[in-house]
């Protein structure tokens, strides 16, 4: 099971319940209130692998690109 907490503390940016963590030229994102819903960026915002619905994709890659520049300082 996901450690929620740890995910929280370890990520660099949460938007409305979405935990953002930059790690190998990806970025890793966990819907902290549903945790099996996940996606995988790379780093210019193109899904690499998730579990979320298209709407909820298009949510958090929306978020991404407003807020990219906390991600990547």
């Amino acid at each position: 099971m996901t450690d929620i907490l740890k995910v929280a503390d370890d990520a660099k940016m949460i938007v409305n319940g979405y935990a953002y963590t930059p790690k190998e030229n990806q970025i890793r994102v966990l819907n902290l209130n549903r945790p099996r819903k996940a996606a995988v960026l790379s780093n210019d915002g193109k899904i690499i692998e998730t579990t979320m619905d298209d709407i909820e994709l298009e949510i958090v890659k929306e978020y991404f690109y407003n807020n990219r520049e906390f991600l990547m300082e």
